[in-house]
C-alpha cells in the first residue's frame, strides 16, 4: 500500500480538528450524515450557504449579537441557559440543529424541530419591567430567524460568493422559511425584499441594555476548545464589521475600521483552506 502523501495527511488532520470543534467527540458525537432525503435538495441555495464553515461561523456570531438585542430572546438566554459557563456548547448545539435541518434525513430534521419546540414551550418568565415573555412568541421567533438568515447570507456573500444571483438569494429565504415556520415564527421572509421589510419592522422591538452588552462581550471573547484564539478574534472582528451601524451602537461596539482589513483577508484565506480541506468547490 503506497504511503499517504503529506498534503493528504495535513488535509485529513485539518478536517479532524474542525469536526472536533463542532462535535462533542469526547461524548461520542459524530458529524451529521448528509442525506439524499433531506428537507432540501442537493446543490440548492440553502445547502450551499450552510455548507461553508467560515461564512457560517461569521454569520452565526453576527446573528447571535443581533438576537441578544431583543429583550425577550435575551431574557430567555439569561434565565434558561448556562451560556456563561458553556458558550461553546450552546453554539455547538445551534450549529448541529442547522446541520440536521439542512443536510440530515427529513425524519431527523423533523425530530430536531419538535425537540426545539418542546424546549421553547417550557421557556418563559418575566422581564425586568414585570411583563411576561415566552420563547414560543411568533414575533420573537421571527426576529431570531431573520437575524440568523440575513447574517448567514451576508457572510456568504462577503466571503464566498459575492456574485450570487438575486434569484438564488431569494430562494435561500424561501427554503429557510420552511424551518422557521415549523418552529412557529411569524412573519417569515420569502425573499430579500421581505427580509429587509421584516427586519426594519422588528427592529422596533429591540432594546439596548447592559445585559445585551455583557452577552456580546462573552460571545466575542469565547474560545471554543480546539480553535486557536486568533481564529475566534478574527471571526469576531468580521462579524462586528458586518453588523448594521445601529446594532454596533446599541451593543457598545466600534466598527473595526482599517484594523478589519487583515481580519477580512485572514478570514478569506481560512475559508479557502477549509474549502480545500473539505473538498468543496
Amino acid at each position: 500500500m503506497p504511503p499517504v502523501p503529506l498534503s493528504e495527511r495535513l488535509r485529513l488532520k485539518l478536517v479532524e480538528q474542525v469536526r472536533g470543534v463542532f462535535n462533542d467527540v469526547d461524548g461520542g458525537e459524530a458529524p451529521v450524515p448528509v442525506s439524499d432525503e433531506a428537507l432540501f435538495a442537493k446543490d440548492t441555495p440553502i445547502r450551499m450557504v450552510h455548507a461553508d464553515i467560515v461564512a457560517m461561523m461569521v454569520g452565526g456570531i453576527r446573528g447571535l449579537l443581533l438576537q441578544m438585542l431583543h429583550p425577550h430572546a435575551l431574557q430567555g438566554v439569561l434565565d434558561h441557559s448556562n451560556f456563561r459557563s458553556d458558550m461553546h456548547g450552546r453554539l455547538r448545539r445551534t450549529a448541529r440543529f442547522i446541520a440536521v435541518t439542512t443536510f440530515g434525513h427529513r425524519d431527523d430534521a423533523q425530530a430536531a424541530i419538535e425537540r426545539v419546540n418542546r424546549i421553547h414551550a417550557a421557556v418563559g418568565g418575566a422581564l425586568p419591567d414585570g411583563s411576561s415573555y415566552s420563547a414560543s412568541n411568533p414575533r420573537v421567533l421571527a426576529w431570531v430567524h431573520v437575524a440568523e438568515a440575513t447574517s448567514f447570507l451576508a457572510a456568504y456573500l462577503r466571503h464566498v460568493r459575492p456574485d450570487m444571483p438575486g434569484s438564488e438569494q431569494d430562494e435561500y429565504y424561501r427554503q429557510f422559511a420552511v424551518v422557521a415556520r415549523a418552529l412557529g415564527a411569524d412573519p417569515v421572509p420569502l425573499d430579500r425584499r421581505e427580509a429587509d421589510t421584516i427586519f426594519r419592522d422588528l427592529r422596533t422591538d429591540l432594546t439596548a441594555s447592559p445585559a445585551a452588552r455583557e452577552v456580546a462581550d462573552l460571545v466575542l471573547r469565547q474560545r471554543p476548545q480546539g480553535a486557536p484564539p486568533a481564529v475566534q478574534a478574527m471571526l469576531g472582528a468580521e462579524a462586528v464589521a458586518l453588523l448594521p451601524p445601529f446594532a454596533r451602537s446599541m451593543l457598545g461596539l466600534e466598527r473595526p475600521g482599517l484594523a478589519a482589513l487583515p481580519a477580512r483577508a485572514a478570514t478569506w484565506g481560512m475559508g479557502k483552506t477549509l474549502r480545500w480541506a473539505f473538498r468543496q468547490s
